[in-house]
């Protein structure tokens, strides 16, 4: 065999082809091809690059694509044995990885930096130096360039690990929030409607999608790069990232969780959290926590049995798990009558908050399948629906609250607990705030799980009065779902959801996207479990009567009083969360897909950009090179404001 052949064979491993069929290759895609996405896959006038997403899938993938099409592009008529060429073709990408570029850029300073050329604009260039760090720079005077200046970072889903979306930064105000606009936006490319939040720390902002992490210039929106799970399908649901030390941590659908070099995109490891063919998979922000990661898993809704795990940050080792559903004969076990137990759910699939002081660790769990049958189940099914108050270096179970003990109507407690120190019944104290989908809102003393507090917050809620002295909620009869169906509020969607509250401690005012909607719940006997196959025990829709509708409120934490309301037009399907700022504002994503601020004191909405997307993702603030930024996911966008 000549040496040509040998080297084609391995470049070619999936088609097995020798290097001269790749001609015929090239011949198809530039007759067929190239007219959108350029001679080389580059891009072009119709078409985006592919070089990088073809040499990532295999041999089966892209045959489907190129058969079926997607929304963008038609499918292309190509024969059985025109494919075999074509794809050797594609996948000879793989041998020719894009050439670093190295160049000098002489700083304002004196010094020069040399690296590998990253990304560049007119007015910015973005640059790898030899000891692996990104360099940010901005032209100055001739040739020279200046660094970019560092600022406040946003290193986790909420910013703050407590998970209070309250910020400090000052510079954004009632008085100029008018002026305020977009200063760069980026799309990524085949994403749908973005549920993550975007992470930033020393001026790179990071923002995935399912099975992919982009990192940016946060100053400018440009490219420095692209990290895929290699041969898996991107666009789906994915809600964040975190950031400690030079590690970025990523959870993929398949359950797993990886940690990257923040700087290139590399793989440093890859843990598997569960097996997917057990109907694991995941989609949220992990937690740092001292040298650990926190992640949990999906699958509530196809009866995977819950855990949260925690994970050595340098190497992905395994260091403890705590599983929500109980083995028979473990403690807990006895709220699991029936069955039901064996695929119990309680998934994590939620970021959680830290309390860093106290070392604690608190999680929220979704609800216990098969969610609106309970004929199997009998009891309270510890630990669905809880938060979970955790030893964030053991795992140890300090205290737990359940919510919604014996759910049958899909309320999850994943929803953010808010780590808050403030005034209680005029003393300082270590608190703990949730709205919870089920309509109540709670207030827990942190520090040993008792409940303080619990008012509804909302005005259609039907399955119970309230909650009682024991702290467990006080039902109403004839709520649960039934063969006939039977009208329940809130809906199964809640009276809120995971999109981000926030908390301003100076007005004591908690800020929260709420829904007036119900369910009509019908119940039937979800049969034999089965992987991969959902296992509901029967269905749930939206009510006409009431009309739904989403309102912003702000709580008063204190009293449990709405101390004020934004009602947004619309069908009240958005998923945008909250942001409080220390300048008295909030910002939030309408249901008319506009971007607000409102006053915080009064609800007065003072700003809005019309941004025409389905919310689905909830805004963040950081600051970079002298500058604040207001940064959100809107669609497959992501938009950065500031001040002009």
């Amino acid at each position: 065999m000549r040496p040509s052949l040998l080297l084609s064979t391995a470049i070619l491993a999936a088609s097995l082809l020798p290097a001269q069929d790749i001609a015929p290759g090239r011949l198809l895609f530039e007759s067929r091809c190239a007219r959108c996405h350029g001679g080389d896959g580059s891009g072009g006038d119709m078409g985006p690059p592919i070089r990088r997403r073809a040499a990532l899938r295999s041999d089966e993938q892209l045959a489907t694509l190129v058969h079926n099409g997607t929304g963008a592009m038609p499918p292309i008529p190509i024969s059985d044995a025109e494919m075999t060429p074509l794809l050797a073709f594609l996948h000879s990408w793989r041998a020719a990885p894009r050439q670093a570029v190295h160049i000098d850029a002489r700083l304002t300073t004196g010094r020069t930096l040399s690296g590998e050329l990253l990304n560049q604009g007119t007015g910015d260039l973005q640059m790898r130096t030899p000891d692996g760090r990104v360099h940010l720079l901005r032209r100055a005077a001739g040739s020279t360039f200046r660094e970019a200046a560092p600022g406040a970072n946003w290193p986790g889903y909420n910013g703050d690990p407590g998970g209070n979306r309250f910020t400090t930064l000052s510079t954004i105000t009632r008085e100029n929030v008018t002026r305020l606009a977009p200063r760069w936006i980026f799309t990524l490319p085949g994403a749908g409607l973005l549920q993550g939040t975007p992470v930033v720390v020393d001026g790179i902002l990071y923002i995935p999608s399912s099975n992919e992490c982009y990192a940016l210039d946060a100053g400018t929106g440009r490219q420095i790069w692209h990290w895929q799970v290699p041969g898996e399908k991107t666009g789906g649901t994915n809600r964040g990232v975190a950031v400690a030390g030079n590690r970025l941590f990523l959870q993929t659908q398949k359950a797993h969780l990886v940690a990257l070099d923040r700087f290139s995109g590399t793989l440093l490891w890859d843990t598997e959290m569960a097996d997917w063919r057990q109907s694991y998979f995941a989609t949220s922000a992990p937690l740092t926590a001292g040298s650990l990661v926190i992640a949990g898993t999906a699958g509530g809704e196809h009866g995977a049995r819950g855990f949260l795990a925690a994970y050595d940050q340098s190497t992905g080792r395994e260091v403890w798990r705590f599983w929500t559903v109980p083995l028979p004969g473990q403690p807990g076990a006895e709220t699991w009558q029936g069955k039901g137990i064996e695929h119990g759910g309680a998934p994590t699939w939620f970021t959680g908050t830290y309390d860093a002081p106290s070392g604690t660790v608190f999680w929220p769990t979704g609800n216990p399948s098969a969610e609106y049958f309970g004929d199997d189940r009998g009891g309270d099914n510890l630990y669905s629906d809880c938060i979970l108050a955790l030893d964030a270096k053991t795992g140890r179970l300090l205290w737990h609250y359940q919510t919604t003990p014996h759910d049958l109507w899909d309320w999850d407690a994943a929803e953010t607990p808010i780590v808050a120190d403030a005034l209680w019944q005029g003393r300082p104290r270590k608190l703990l705030l949730q709205a919870n989908r089920n309509g109540f809102f709670y207030v827990f003393d942190r520090t040993n799980g008792k409940l303080l507090a619990a008012h509804t917050f909302v005005r259609n809620l039907t399955w119970a009065s309230g909650i009682g002295p024991d702290g467990r909620p006080v039902r109403k009869p004839n709520q649960e779902p039934s063969p006939q169906g039977t009208l329940v509020c809130p809906s199964q969607d809640g009276a809120t959801n995971w999109y981000s509250p926030s908390f301003n401690p100076a007005s004591g005012l908690y800020y929260v996207q709420t829904n007036e909607r119900c369910s009509i719940y019908t119940k039937a006997d979800p049969g034999a479990w089965q992987p991969l196959r959902e296992y509901l025990g029967g269905s749930q829709r939206t009510a006409p009567d009431p009309k739904p509708v989403r309102i912003l409120r702000a709580i008063e934490i204190a009293t449990g009083k709405i101390a004020w309301q934004v009602p947004q037009p619309g069908p009240g399907d958005s998923w945008g969360g909250t942001l409080a700022t220390s300048t008295g504002l909030v910002f939030f994503g309408a249901e008319d897909g506009s971007f607000e601020a409102a006053d915080a004191v009064t609800g007065k909405v003072l700003w809005n950009f019309p941004t025409n997307q389905l919310w689905k993702a909830s805004p963040m603030t950081y600051s970079f090179d002298g500058k604040q930024y207001l940064a959100v996911a809107a669609g497959p966008n992501v938009i950065a404001f500031g001040v002009e």
